[in-house]
């Protein structure tokens, strides 16, 4: 997607701050990076326990890829404040509509062909750390447009506070995940809920090794 200069240069400017704030003045670890294509159309599937996923996750994976652009479908309260809309577009975000989305839909599609972008399966956010059940929807939206998934799994900035210095999280990225055998069966729910559960699966394994390097 053709995205100007400037824009990037903003976005890589936020980001760096962003970075600054959650790796230096804090303990955030990222592992994995490398795990993330550089090209082509990657869905990077992630946990949700705070508001900081939002920056803290595009941060992570602009320190690798400085220059591109991290999409990222939100829900349309966000943008009601003009100002913060338009920062929250700038950044890649675009809002989605509750229920059926056909337009949200379409443009998500069509970053999934060719861009990165950010999903919280879960559809909500749980601020106990504690993973949720994924959205068949998700499901569907891999069936039908093959992305690379990469499973990304958040720990510990759940209990971080803005005023707060040595906070310790990790965000982790795991190896894409093979759905070959789930993209050969039907394009049906029974389909779309495995995949789903699949990707649930990885994103789980990712927190228990976050587990087990905190202890």
């Amino acid at each position: 997607m053709k995205v100007s200069w400037l824009r990037r240069l903003w976005v890589m400017i936020c980001s760096s701050g962003i970075s600054f704030y959650a790796s230096r003045l804090n303990r955030l670890n990222v592992v994995g990076a490398g795990n993330i294509p550089a090209r082509g159309g990657v869905l990077l599937l992630s946990n949700h326990i705070s508001a900081y996923d939002t920056v803290l996750l595009p941060a992570a994976v602009q320190q690798k890829f400085p220059w591109q652009m991290l999409w990222a479908p939100a829900k349309e309260e966000l943008f009601k404040n003009p100002l913060l809309g338009a920062i929250f577009r700038s950044w890649g975000a675009f809002p989605v509509r509750r229920g059926r989305d056909m337009k949200a839909g379409k443009r998500l599609g069509l970053l999934l062909e060719t861009e990165k972008v950010m999903l919280f399966p879960e559809g909500t956010r749980h601020r106990d750390g504690r993973l949720g059940k994924g959205n068949r929807g998700v499901g569907k939206l891999i069936y039908e447009h093959r992305p690379v998934v990469v499973p990304t799994s958040l720990s510990g900035i759940n209990h971080w506070k803005v005023k707060k210095t040595g906070q310790r999280g990790v965000v982790r990225f795991g190896e894409p995940i093979d759905f070959t055998d789930l993209f050969a069966r039907e394009n049906n729910k029974e389909t779309h809920t495995l995949i789903v559960e699949r990707a649930m699966a990885a994103i789980a394994a990712g927190l228990q090794a976050n587990d087990a390097e905190d202890t």
